[in-house]
Formats: C-alpha cells, structure tokens, sequence
C-alpha cells in the first residue's frame, strides 16, 4: 500500500462583483493532507467519489479507536447490549456478538469518514465535527442518529482577551477591524482546514490566513504565530486560562457523537439496512430511557376509573401516555376482591421525590422505583426519516 503525504499553499481569489466596484477576497489557506492508496478502483466525479461497495459479504462498523470519545462509544454500544468482543486489544477488528455479519473496525475518526466515502466501511460512529470537516458535504454520507449524548462540543472562534481585540466582542466586529488587509490578513490556526475558511467566507471575512497546528491551538496567539484561533471548545476553561474568548456570532458548529452510514451501502449492500435498523432501535430505546424511572405504588379506589382521575389530577404523575391503573387481588371470605389499584408511571429523575410525594398526598402506598433501561416506541421515528431519505 503506498502513502502519499503534500503540502499544499492554496490561495484562491473570491470576486463579488457589483454596480460599483469589484473587490477581491483573498483567503489562504496551508495544510497537509495524507491519503492512502485502495486496492479498489474509484472514480471522482465532480467532487465526489463514485465507487460500488467492495466484495465482500460482511458489513463494517468503524469506530474510533483511541481517547475517550472511543471509550464512550464502547459504553454506549454495551449499555444497549451490543458489547464489543475484541480477541487482542492490538487488533483493529472485532465483533458485536448479538449481531451476525458485523465487523468492528477500529480507526482513528477521520479514517472512519474517508472510508465510509470510499466504501470500505457501511457504518460509523464519530463526532459531527469530523464528519463536516472530512466529509466536506459528500451526498453519499447519511446521518443516521444525530444525538447519542457524548462528545459534546462545539467548533468555535476564539481570539485573545487582551490587544487590539479587547473591545472586540462579535464575528461582525472583528470583520470590520481596519488591521486586516491583503498585506496584512487576520492569521487563524486551525485543524479545521475545511470548515474554518468556509465559515469565513460565508461571514465575510476578507482577509485571513489559515495555518495548521497539531494541538496546544491555545498556544498560537500567546507565541505571536496567529490572531486567532479554530477549535473544538468543550466547558471553555481552556480557553480562559490561555487568555482567549469566544465572541459572538463565533460558533461555527455544534457537535455530538452521531451514527452516520454510506448511503450507497444502506441501498447496495446486503444486511446494512436490516443492521442499521437494529442498532437505531436499540439506541433510541436505551437513550429515550436514560434518567427515567418506574414509579409503582398501590392505592385504594372504588375503581380504576376513579383511581386514574385521582392520578391524572397531579401534574407530575401523568407519565409518557398516562399512568397504568391495574387492580390488585386478595383473597378475603374464600373469594377475590380488589380492594386495591396498582399504579405505574414512569417518571424523570428531576421529577422524582416531587412525584413520590404527590402519589402518597393522593392516597398511594408501598411506593416502588426502579431504572428504565429502555423504552422501546411502535416504531422509532428516526427510522422513518432514514426510508424517507433513502427514498424507499
């Protein structure tokens, strides 16, 4: 396999023309790309890589495969039963046992995106960010689940507190500081090299300059080696403790894991979809059920009718579609009798004492709780959006 590593200095003229005037913006842009050679053939089409999936019968999941977005994507995958067996931790293949034909490849996140364009992959789970800045807007990428509630972040401007950029407290602001000319542009640092000078022509940004730095982005303006900066921010403690701000209008993106497939795959490729649509549905139940919990208690009532408008008449117990009233048979003079209805409702954690305390004002007794591990709906939503989107 040949590898190929090039630096490229690209520095392309906008033109806006007008009734009065024709200015030219002028973004440059340095960074380096590595690519790997394939064994496959691929042809790029305007700009997008038109490529039939590989032969081979098994389909493949990438996941990352290092930090803790790898870490939380493993306790994601095991809390909805889907434990990665991974024979020899030095391996970068694997297996999810519950699910038959599914190869677990493990590789860094951008790997993951360039081999779902490819076709070397059907399946992944990365951030968004990696997706938008790897996949550059490629039709074949196709999020599946946009929010599995890890790997928060955002991507976001930021620039020092203290200079010429004291005062300066918005995107439009900084646009409009005199300093920046053709000789003279705002100098950026990034890893970003896609979405950054995107973001900045789409905000008018004329002159800048990016460059690219590998970690300790925070660094840069200190060192005199840029203006500004583009990174990924998560709570923003490092930003302050670097003497750096974000500003408004500065947010470029907002980022979360999210389950994205190859297109191509899901329509080509035998077992993607069925896959694909087991996986959505365990990760929907388990994440619909986080922080909720089943709240069981008994009570008195001359029927169930009664009972539910007792329930109903307290804000916090009306549950996901209304309590369920059930009655509780004892045996009293040799024959069964409800005396007693049993409730359940399942109730959020911030709710919880409040709905306790509710259930025994209105007459409920040995009150039990217990975690959800999943709410399993008729048919999972995001489900129907991905036929759609596929057109089937």
């Amino acid at each position: 396999m040949s590898v190929i590593r090039t630096t490229f200095l690209h520095s392309p003229s906008f033109s806006h023309s007008s009734a009065s005037s024709s200015p030219t913006n002028s973004i440059s842009v340095k960074f380096t790309v590595s690519c790997c050679s394939v064994a496959s053939p691929i042809t790029v089409v305007n700009g997008n890589v038109d490529k039939k999936p590989s032969e081979r019968n098994q389909v493949r999941l990438g996941l990352p495969s290092k930090g803790r977005m790898a870490t939380d994507t493993l306790d994601l995958l095991k809390d909805c039963q889907l434990s990665v067996r991974q024979v020899n931790p030095r391996q970068y293949v694997a297996e999810i046992p519950q699910i038959s034909n599914l190869e677990v490849w493990f590789q860094r996140p951008k790997d993951v995106v360039r081999k779902l364009v490819t076709g070397d992959l059907d399946l992944g789970i990365v951030g968004l960010d990696i997706i938008m800045e790897y996949g550059q807007g490629n039709e074949d990428l196709i999020i599946v689940h946009d929010a599995l509630d890890y790997g928060d972040c955002r991507l976001s401007l930021a620039i020092p507190k203290y200079g010429i950029f004291e005062n300066i407290n918005s995107l439009k602001e900084l646009a409009q500081m005199p300093q920046w000319t053709p000789e003279r542009p705002l100098r950026v640092a990034t890893g970003f090299t896609y979405l950054g000078p995107k973001f900045m022509r789409e905000n008018g940004m004329n002159h800048v300059a990016f460059s690219t730095a590998d970690g300790a982005l925070e660094a840069a303006p200190a060192m005199g080696i840029a203006d500004a900066i583009v990174d990924l921010v998560s709570s923003g403690t490092t930003l302050k403790e670097n003497n750096l701000k974000e500003i408004d209008g500065g947010v470029i993106l907002e980022s979360q894991a999210v389950l994205v497939a190859s297109r191509r795959s899901l329509i080509q490729r035998k077992g993607v979809l069925d896959i694909t649509h087991e996986m959505l549905e365990r990760l929907e139940a388990h994440l619909k059920a986080m922080g909720q919990f089943t709240v069981t208690a008994n009570m008195r009532g001359s029927s169930a009718e009664e009972v539910a408008e007792r329930v109903l008449s307290q804000p916090s117990l009306a549950g996901l579609q209304g309590p369920t009233v059930s009655p509780v048979f004892c045996k009293r003079d040799g024959k069964a009798s409800a005396d007693y209805f049993a409730i359940v409702i399942c109730v959020p954690k911030k709710a919880l004492y409040k709905s306790v305390q509710q259930l025994r004002m209105i007459g409920g007794s040995g009150v039990l709780i217990s975690p959800l591990t999943y709410i399993f709906d008729e048919e999972t939503p995001r489900w129907r959006q991905l036929l759609a989107n596929l057109g089937l």
